[in-house]
């Protein structure tokens, strides 16, 4: 075939159909079992259960009630587009729900899923077909980059296929303007990836950054000066017409703590941890692990961190294959760049907007890609050694089955260690993984033995070989999440579909607590709640659990220990699951074992579709003024066990804000010169008088309580609240997070929106007025965004229309000369 990649041929397009046709029965056959097991809705495990289902759900219901701003029923609220554009809001899937009613929305995760593992197929082949002779060999690469580790290991992870299927589009439409000179295509294909997924668009464009300077150095493509300034203006329209979806996100997310983690230090040269090594090996050489149950390296601290790889039926025998074979070729030099960067954590960062908190391989599908490419490169030379390779294969699978499921070990602790032969987290499930591998290995080999010298009987042996491992392999390992879940049972029964059994009156109008219920129980009830589990909310939340001492990372979880914020955040009403009590270990009760609730003011309600539920005798309704005002440097010298029950006592303001509001603060420089002078501990602070205790804490609820909004709502674009004040000028709590989005009215006068708490909001209401207080909210940089894209978009009908011009002016042109 030669290094120079040959134009798009147009012919044999039946093998798209017949891709995507057998992609879909695959998925078909895969995942409908465990649909019908499930009574219609495909469960898994964790967060999948937990997340992705009620994520589709709720902003189905937000789209289709026309509100894509403040969105309140998300932890203590968040701006719709930042927080879920990352989860679903770009993909094109969520978008195929918004005329089903939301009941139905759970029944079609399952469908979706079938068809994305279809649409994973076939944008594979869009790729691949250009890169193999016979497209019949990119079929079926298609599935088995649909059915690869990586992919079946992120069933757990919902959104993740869409990114899957972007990457071999963007590729395409990057081959088809640097071979076939298309114009416009990789500028729409820049948008749509950026659209989709804009974390993963990061990695996306590093490699096909790297993509196309292998392709130039290797003389794949010629490189062009002018080509290259027009590819790059395509880039940059592509970019500009995502500014609609990107540009919230970006500004929404700006101060979360899980992307201020930056490669630094030998940790950004070395992993910490040396399993990681042999476990990005060994991604690929055994089928998909379960995210949550890491088998061969339990040590390598890697849950849900996407390594995986596998290929069904070859493994790594054709990349190892084609390796061998070829001494120089760009597809060589890509997967030898691919290692390097997955062996050093500051490269690996790369395809992770440099985030190096966290260790993750999400952009696995890459490699994966190239090594199907490879595969196939392989299938196709009749210059492979394949007996050579499979030695190479088999061996190296045979030794890590060995040296993992045969090396000795000492457990226990102290005196009471014993010997135990292997050293994998979970031996049965090690031991399937080894059979797996070894017997797709042999099935390789025992049918290319038979076939292999015969190109049409071996083409039809390799391909039921691929679709038949891949569908072993793909039962074992969703079958093996299913029936691991631990939510499930609970979610099916008593959440799902379930808000109308829950008789509350008003548990749509105050937040409610479900600390060590389901995960996110409140989000699939539409119900406000202090618990969720969503990594990409307000930045102002995770400030306000950080300062206050709470651990703030994928969710909210305040823990029985802080219960002073529960009526800080307005909580009313606690669900107890009452089947999760039975087990004394998992200590998941609300009652101790003297039949007390384990937070203070709490008393029992009623029982209601399997909970338990508590009211609030603490509870503060949302808005109300504070009659005490510390500063943050005050507020820091309370220890940190007390510091949730101190934010009842007063407001805690910056030095700045103290000032600006003196007349309410009593803030003078006179009585703080001492906190900001050059003897800081000398200053006597109120935070110093404060004592905590059960009496005290109800003290501070009562006062509080009777110093409140008489009513609260949220309205379409925010929210409002009516507030009568008997006394001086106040500042008014609400506790609603903080954001440069939000504008308030008093009494239809403008007023400014303090940031209070380290990250709630506050306005000043006049004295002895009955006031009516209105927030409005809209998503900042969304104005711009569209504007921005709507630019980008006239740009790019102009560069079209200009390269249509200049195409059909060439060929006039040509045609001329040739008749002269």
């Amino acid at each position: 075939m030669g290094n120079r990649l040959k134009p798009r041929s147009i012919k044999n397009r039946h093998w798209l159909a017949l891709t995507f046709a057998g992609a879909l029965c695959m998925a078909l056959l895969l995942f409908l079992p465990f649909i019908s097991f499930n009574g219609g809705i495909f469960y898994y495990f964790g967060d999948f259960n937990v997340q992705e289902i009620p994520f589709y759900q709720l902003i189905h219901g937000q789209v289709r009630d026309g509100s894509l701003g403040w969105n309140h029923l998300t932890d203590l609220g968040t701006d719709t587009i930042a927080s879920y554009s990352f989860y679903l809001m770009g993909s094109p899937f969520f978008w195929m729900t918004i005329p089903f009613p939301n009941e139905l929305v759970p029944y079609l995760i399952g469908p979706i899923l079938i068809l994305k593992f279809a649409c994973t197929a076939s944008a594979a082949y869009l790729w691949l077909q250009r890169h193999v002779g016979f497209k019949g060999y990119a079929a079926v690469g298609g599935i088995l980059y649909a059915f690869s580790g990586f992919s079946l290991y992120n069933v757990f992870f919902f959104h993740f296929h869409e990114p899957m299927i972007m990457f071999p589009l963007l590729l395409a439409a990057l081959d088809c303007f640097l071979f076939d000179r298309r114009r416009g295509i990789f500028a729409v294909a820049v948008c749509a990836a950026c659209v989709v997924n804009y974390y993963f668009f990061v990695g996306q464009a590093v490699f096909a950054a790297m993509y196309l300077v292998v392709l130039s150095c290797t003389r794949t493509w010629k490189f062009k000066f002018t080509e290259f300034l027009l590819l790059a203006l395509e880039v940059v329209i592509g970019f500009a017409g995502a500014m609609f979806m990107l540009l919230p996100s970006v500004l929404g997310l700006l101060g979360n703590p899980r992307l201020d983690s930056y490669p630094r230090g030998w940790n950004a040269l070395v992993y910490d941890r040396p399993q990681r090594y042999w476990l990005m090996l060994l991604a690929f050489f055994f089928p998909a692990d379960v995210p949550a149950l890491p088998t061969f390296t339990p040590e390598s601290n890697c849950k849900w961190a996407s390594v995986a790889g596998w290929l069904p039926f070859f493994g790594m025998t054709g990349v190892i294959a084609y390796l061998q074979l070829h001494k120089k070729s760009w597809l060589k030099k890509i997967i030898l760049l691919l290692i390097l960067f997955a062996a050093v954590p500051a490269l690996n960062s790369m395809f992770q907007l440099f985030n190096i908190s966290i260790f993750y391989t999400r952009w696995f599908y890459m490699p994966v890609l190239m090594f199907v490419l490879a595969t196939l490169r392989s299938v196709e030379n009749e210059q492979t050694d394949w007996n050579r390779a499979f030695v190479w294969s088999a061996g190296i699978t045979a030794g890590f089955v060995l040296l993992i499921g045969v090396m000795p070990d000492l457990v226990g602790d102290g005196d009471d260690k014993t010997l135990q032969i292997g050293v994998e987290a979970d031996r049965t499930r090690f031991w399937v993984y080894a059979v797996f591998a070894l017997a797709s290995l042999l099935c390789f080999l025992l049918l290319y033995r038979k076939f292999g010298n015969k190109k049409k009987r071996w083409f039809i042996a390799m391909s039921v070989g691929v679709a038949a491992v891949a569908m072993l392999a793909s039962y074992y390992s969703v079958g093996t999440g299913v029936l691991e879940s631990g939510t499930t049972a609970t979610v099916r029964r008593s959440i799902i579909n379930q808000r109308d059994k829950i008789e509350i009156d008003d548990l749509e109008d105050v937040r409610s607590d479900f600390y060590k219920d389901v995960d996110n129980t409140a989000m699939f009830w539409k119900v406000q709640s202090i618990n969720c589990f969503q990594s990409s909310v307000s930045p102002s939340i995770m400030e306000f659990y950080k300062k206050i001492g709470i651990t703030r990372d994928v969710a909210s979880r305040p823990d029985f220990s802080a219960y002073g914020i529960r009526p800080l955040l307005s909580t009313k009403y606690y669900f107890d699951y009452k089947s999760d009590n039975g087990d004394p270990e998992k200590d998941e009760s609300f009652l101790d074992a003297d039949g007390n609730t384990k937070m203070p003011g709490w008393k029992f309600l009623k029982e209601c579709n399997g909970f338990d539920i508590y009211e609030n005798e603490c509870y503060i309704p949302m808005g109300f003024a504070f009659h005490s005002y510390v500063t943050e440097e005050e507020f820091d010298r309370v220890g940190i066990s007390n510091k949730p029950q101190a934010l009842l006592y007063g407001m805690v303001l910056t030095r700045e804000q103290m000032a600006k509001y003196a007349d309410i603060t009593g803030y003078t420089e006179q009585r703080y010169s001492a906190l900001y002078g050059r003897e800081p501990k000398t200053f006597r602070s109120v935070v110093e008088d404060y004592t905590f205790g059960e009496k005290q804490y109800r003290e501070a609820c009562e006062q509080l309580k009777k110093d409140c909004c008489e009513s609260f709502a949220y309205t379409d674009d925010g929210f409002c609240a009516k507030y009568e004040n008997f006394g001086k000028d106040k500042l008014l709590f609400f506790s609603i997070p903080y954001s440069e989005g939000f504008t308030a009215e008093v009494n239809g006068e403008p007023v400014d929106i303090e940031k209070v708490d380290f990250g709630m909001m506050a306005v000043r209401v006049p004295a002895k007025t009955y006031s009516e207080i209105v927030f409005h909210y809209q998503t900042p940089g969304l104005k711009t965004g569209i504007v921005v894209s709507a630019f980008a978009g006239t740009a790019f009908v102009i560069y079209l229309a200009a390269a249509i011009i200049i195409r059909i002016t060439r060929r006039k042109r040509h045609a001329f000369r040739e008749n002269t």
